[in-house]
């Protein structure tokens, strides 16, 4: 069994309302993102089609928009919600204390 950790991810001014940052975090990556509501979301980093990374993709209210296809997904539940992304994003719990966004994720394991 691998043991799941809290991991620091960035400052939460370091994103922007409506934004959407790149993670590494050993050979992984992910997204971390503010919504329109001032929460905070993380999904893997790459969009299940084509592994684009979404960093730079758009971000629209709850949805993130993939910036090579267009693919889009909900951001609190990964859910694919426009072709050509079919494939769910992997969302993992995320908590803000004294201004640091931190993730949660198993570490030494691979997405």
């Amino acid at each position: 069994m691998t043991a799941k950790s809290w991991i620091e991810a960035c400052a939460a001014e370091e994103i922007d309302v409506e934004d959407v940052i790149r993670f590494d975090f050993e050979d992984r990556t992910f997204a971390i993102y503010r919504t329109e509501d001032n929460m905070y979301y993380a999904t893997d980093g790459f969009c299940t089609h084509e592994r684009v990374h979404l960093a730079t993709g758009l971000v629209m209210g709850n949805i993130i928009e993939c910036p090579k296809h267009n693919g889009r997904f909900n951001i609190p539940t990964g859910a694919a919600k426009r072709r050509p992304a079919c494939e769910a994003l992997q969302t993992y719990p995320v908590k803000v204390e004294e201004g640091k966004v931190f993730i949660q994720i198993e570490e030494g394991s691979q997405t």
